[in-house]
């Protein structure tokens, strides 16, 4: 079974009420109501701060965890060590 595509109208919804952007009177009826699917685009205020704040706890416990079992023990010198996990690589297919 086919499913048509619905038509896409942007609007600004303030309170309970879309303000239509654009010329959409000769789409939209205006004598009658229509029914609606909104989808939110921006970010609501709220929503992204319980995530990132959860993420950060759960961060800031891994990285407590590590220094409690001191799993960096064996690195005697940080810069070498560094150095040595970030040394360049060959790409694969573009080795010379």
């Amino acid at each position: 079974m086919e499913q048509a595509v619905m038509p896409t109208y942007k609007a600004t919804l303030r309170g309970n009420c879309l303000e239509w952007r654009g010329d959409i009177r000769r789409h939209i009826p205006t004598d009658r109501a229509v029914t609606v699917y909104v989808t939110l685009v921006d970010e609501l205020p709220g929503e992204t701060e319980g995530i990132a704040g959860k993420q950060g706890a759960d961060r800031v416990a891994a990285l407590t965890r590590l220094a409690e079992i001191d799993a960096m023990a064996d690195i005697s010198d940080a810069a070498a060590w560094e150095r040595e996990v970030r040394q360049d690589r060959g790409l694969p297919g573009r080795d010379v």
